[in-house]
């Protein structure tokens, strides 16, 4: 079995601004194909991490490798490595689907013959096919996150950078999203790294997570190996101002505490969230 390529390399990586540090000693390794998640709440550094491993701003430290070569030094070849897909859309609403993946095209340099082809492909993918000559005002908010995700897939990037993608949309748009964001990993076999603050987005997605928090790398592993640390079921009892929980192995184990309590209370599974608190002591603000 063929080892994968590492696509992105990071080594402490930091960002000060003024007497804030916005990232601090931020260190990852991406091999391909590969899904790793940033989690964490608003103002953690998501969005500054992914714009320092895009080249939008400069870190003050650290290193950047794509496939072994600095970032710094080669930075037009590294970007033809990248696409990316930021938290706002930045499409032109007055143009329609083709011509927006017409622009993005021809600024990649993309050869004449081989754009109209590759185009209708990537709107066949994102299901987008009749919508070709509408314009993007006309589409959904929905339709319009598919689009920019296969507008940054048009020059075949080895690496994926989604900033929080679907903020602000309703659930059963997100499950759409998800199941486009899936495909394009596993089909196209393109390393994703997801920013996000939606804590079942990056347990359904993610294979491995980062949970991010003032800047700083809190935890670093799988979802499942993540909630295992902590326990993995919650006695969750409230206090009169606000829910207080207690983790054990097994479900028995807490179910018995409960008993023994007399208290009501409640006993669930851990989630990703209930980690999250574990470590901050906070929850994640939407």
């Amino acid at each position: 079995m063929t080892k994968a390529q590492t696509v992105l390399e990071v080594n402490s990586l930091t960002k000060q601004y003024g007497e804030r540090t916005a990232v601090k000693d931020f260190s990852l390794t991406i091999n391909e194909g590969e899904f790793w998640g940033l989690l964490g709440p608003n103002g953690a550094g998501k969005t500054t991490t992914i714009k320092l491993l895009t080249g939008l701003t400069k870190p003050d430290n650290g290193k950047i490798l794509y496939f072994g070569n600095s970032f710094f030094s080669q930075p037009k070849q590294a970007k033809k490595l990248i696409g990316v897909v930021p938290q706002h859309s930045n499409l032109d609403r007055d143009l329609t689907a083709f011509e927006n993946l017409n622009l993005h095209a021809i600024l990649h340099a993309m050869p004449k013959k081989i754009r109209k082809e590759k185009i209708d492909q990537a709107l066949e993918f994102a299901g987008l096919q009749d919508y070709k000559n509408k314009q993007v005002k006309t589409f959904s908010g929905g339709m319009k996150r598919r689009l920019v995700i296969v507008r940054s897939l048009l020059h075949d990037p080895k690496i994926l950078f989604l900033d929080e993608p679907t903020v602000g949309l309703d659930p059963q748009i997100r499950r759409s999203l998800w199941d486009l964001v899936v495909k394009v990993n596993q089909v196209k076999k393109t390393a994703i790294l997801l920013t996000t603050h939606y804590i079942e987005e990056a347990d359904k997605l993610c294979r491995q997570i980062k949970i991010i928090n003032s800047g700083t790398v809190i935890a670093d592993d799988t979802p499942e190996k993540l909630k295992n640390k902590v326990g993995n079921f919650i006695l969750e009892t409230y206090n009169g101002e606000h829910h207080v929980g207690r983790f054990f192995p097994t479900k028995e184990e807490a179910v018995a505490h409960m008993k023994e309590s007399g208290q009501e209370a409640k006993v669930r599974e851990v989630t990703l969230e209930d980690v999250f608190i574990k470590l901050t002591g906070r929850r994640i603000n939407v």
